[in-house]
């Protein structure tokens, strides 16, 4: 069959179209025809040996795919081991979910890892509470996007979309947000304040991470949280001041989907809410490209490029 092999680490260069022979089902797993494949910065972090916990070489990325099983199930499963970029998978058959219908694969694989997320870092990190204020950094990515549809979903009573150009930012607010600005650093702060009417936010959600993460714990008032859940600007961890969060009450958080999935009712139920919001139109995952398989050094390059918006979706 036809896949994308990584053998050594490095950068979109690395991801090389490959035939392999089709992997075989081991027990407690399902063999999936492959109809489309997410595309995730931890794909990118993997491809260039930086992902948590550290990944063997040779390798085939891709950890979420929808898909039909040989009698027929369209399934949606994540694939933590890898795998997902070729033409057929195994998945763990306890974490495969019935896709209904009304729900396109790459609608799907948007709510797996980024809706998941999404829904994690609103419900269970920041405890968002109705009439709250939350700022989505990155507002018109996968993750963002949905977390800006989201918040709204929860009862929040402000959405800022922070986003990097005017496009981005007109998409946020169609999406829900009720005002959006612009996420360059210099002036960052006071942009924010004065989308929320002057007042610091109750809620930073933030994946970027560097000096970026640092200005949103800026804007937060008493009590307020930072979720931090991703590092897409390569930059360093910054130091948390202990004495600084305590004067006034802030709380910085850090999430990582994968272990969150272990917790009770951190999987099926949240998922199979997310593809409920979806199919009656409560909430639209964006799809922001298609790429043939063999394209999928492009489809990292662009994403890395933070040119796209919404689910990027390798089909074989």
């Amino acid at each position: 069959m036809r896949a994308i092999q990584v053998s050594r680490f490095g950068g979109p260069e690395v991801l090389v179209p490959v035939e392999v022979p089709a992997p075989v089902p081991a027990p407690g797993e399902l063999l999936v025809e492959v109809a489309a494949a997410g595309v995730n910065y931890a794909d990118t972090h993997r491809t260039e040996g930086s992902y948590r916990g550290g990944t063997d070489l040779p390798f085939i990325p891709g950890v979420e795919v929808v898909g039909r099983t040989p009698d027929g199930r369209r399934m949606l499963a994540p694939i933590f081991a890898g795998g997902g970029y070729a033409e057929a998978a195994v998945v763990p058959a306890a974490r495969a979910v019935d896709v209904p219908d009304d729900v396109e694969d790459g609608e799907a694989l948007a709510l797996l890892v980024q809706g998941l997320t999404a829904w994690h870092v609103l419900r269970n990190s920041a405890r968002l509470a109705p009439g709250e204020s939350v700022v989505v950094n990155a507002a018109a990515g996968g993750v963002g996007s949905l977390a800006v549809q989201l918040a709204k979903y929860f009862g929040a009573g402000r959405v800022i979309a922070a986003a990097s150009t005017p496009e981005k930012q007109a998409l946020a607010v169609r999406l829900g947000a009720d005002v959006a600005v612009d996420s360059a650093l210099d002036g960052y702060a006071g942009r924010v304040r004065a989308a929320n009417d002057g007042r610091p936010v109750d809620v930073v959600l933030d994946a970027i991470g560097g000096v970026t993460l640092l200005a949103g714990m800026d804007v937060l008032g008493g009590f307020g949280r930072l979720v931090s859940y991703g590092n897409a600007a390569r930059e360093g961890r910054p130091l948390v001041d202990l004495e600084v969060l305590a004067e006034s009450n802030k709380v910085v958080a850090g999430f990582w989907l994968r272990p969150a999935m272990e917790y009770p009712r951190g999987y099926q139920e949240p998922l199979t809410e997310l593809l409920e919001l979806t199919a009656t139109g409560k909430i639209r995952p964006l799809v922001g490209g298609n790429y043939p398989l063999g394209d999928a050094r492009r489809a990292h390059e662009d994403l890395l490029a933070r040119s796209t918006t919404g689910k990027l979706v390798l089909r074989p």
